[in-house]
């Protein structure tokens, strides 16, 4: 049988992991401390091939109508 592997939904936006220097560069820019960033649980199927660890920051890029891409952050938490 056949497992399914939700990152190739055409509905599911492109997730990826931040290294520590992009980061502390995000971190930075928007002078914000990590709690502050939204949750994304570790077992969320959309993130599971990243080798995730928690307080890991994961970026999501979407399809936006009137932006194009739109950006998104969301911190790796116990779940």
């Amino acid at each position: 049988m056949k497992s399914f592997d939700p990152t190739k939904n055409l509905l599911v936006p492109e997730h990826s992991k931040l290294t520590k220097s992009e980061t502390n560069q995000l971190l930075e820019e928007y002078n914000i401390d990590i709690s502050e960033l939204p949750k994304i649980l570790a077992t969320d199927p959309a993130i599971q091939k990243l080798n995730v660890k928690i307080g890991d920051i994961i970026k999501v890029v979407r399809d936006s109508p009137t932006a194009g891409k739109s950006i998104y952050y969301r911190v790796v938490i116990n779940g």
